[in-house]
């Protein structure tokens, strides 16, 4: 049984648009009360609820489509991906729930090496997973629902970078591609394996390197691409510069780009910052890669230049591919700006 076979599109590519999701929120009211910290309103990466002076409970959710043919490694990969949203708000995992999404016609041992894969990485986060929620459908689906805890004083924002910063991403670019190029039977075994590594990769082990840093910002890049999180980074009153030479880019993900094995997610994320953007002087792959929707993707942080290289060196001893990207500007006419 080919699992992946019974998808249409998978992981973070699964995504609703930034542009279309943009419009669906704008519909809803604002919910405001005194404890809830973080809302809906700023994109950020969850919502934080005070509960006391000391302590603040911080909540999300993610479940998408597999991206790869094994089952179990689908539940890792679900899993720390859900699990990133609490790490890039500075958060610490305290318990997930399972959400399942299954069809009747598919062994149910598969569905118990994805649970199987999730219930790993909630213990290797130092988590518990305590329950969830299951129903029948036509393509199988999973992901959490996590609760994380942070102190009021220390959450990190996606958008509250400040001039003078320097950018960190701590993983390689170009999961959507490679998973692209896999369907259609273009990757080679060690890009597929270098994939995977990176997307069932925790973003705990690089989160808790941040301690003891004045970190300004930080987000984590996944279905909207480098381009669209570096966007909300920049808010209404910065400008990002990158440099595209820095970028840690997966083996292979280039190539493929330039083969035209782009995904439809990618398109949307390239329609959506249209005219916000300016890209000098790269190649229609190199493009591409700044807008490849990213499946359990790194963390973008955001903190002053004069400590920049100290943390990224920390952070490389457990993520090597970690890189110093770019930096914070005033506000100019566009968000992002990549050389």
């Amino acid at each position: 049984m080919n699992f992946l076979s019974t998808c249409t599109s998978g992981g973070c590519g699964a995504k609703i648009g930034p542009a279309e999701l943009s419009e669906i929120l704008h519909q809803l009211p604002l919910f405001q009360n005194k404890d809830l910290l973080v809302g809906f309103e700023s994109s950020d990466d969850a919502a934080v609820w005070r509960l006391s002076p000391e302590a603040a409970v911080v909540s999300t959710v993610d479940f998408f489509p597999p991206m790869v043919d094994s089952p179990h490694l689908f539940g890792r990969i679900a899993a720390a991906n859900a699990m990133s949203d609490i790490y890039a708000m500075g958060g610490q995992v305290l318990f997930a729930l399972n959400l399942v999404c299954f069809p009747q016609h598919l062994d149910k041992e598969v569905l118990g090496q994805i649970l199987l894969g999730g219930a790993e990485k909630v213990k290797e986060a130092g988590a518990v997973l305590c329950g969830g929620h299951s129903i029948y459908d036509h393509e199988p689906k999973y992901g959490l629902a996590v609760t994380g805890l942070v102190h009021p004083d220390k959450i990190l924002r996606n958008n509250t970078c400040r001039e003078g910063d320097c950018l960190i991403l701590t993983k390689a670019l170009g999961v959507g591609l490679i998973m692209s190029a896999v369907r259609a039977g273009a990757a080679t075994d060690e890009e597929y394996q270098a994939a995977a590594a990176s997307m069932e990769r925790l973003n705990k082990y690089a989160a808790e390197k941040l301690s003891g840093f004045p970190v300004n910002a930080a987000t984590d890049v996944t279905g909207f691409g480098l381009l669209v999180h570096a966007s909300e980074m920049a808010g209404a009153d910065k400008s990002l510069t990158i440099n595209f030479d820095s970028l840690p880019i997966l083996p292979g993900a280039t190539k493929h780009a330039a083969d035209y094995l782009a995904t439809a997610a990618g398109q949307r994320n390239r329609n959506h910052i249209q005219g916000r953007v300016v890209l000098e002087g790269l190649t229609p792959a190199q493009e591409e890669i700044l807008f490849d929707p990213q499946t359990s993707g790194g963390l973008l942080i955001s903190l002053p230049a004069g400590r920049g290289e100290e943390l990224c060196d920390l952070i490389r001893k457990d993520d090597p591919a970690a890189a110093i990207i770019g930096m914070v500007g005033g506000r100019e006419d566009y968000s992002v700006m990549v050389l």
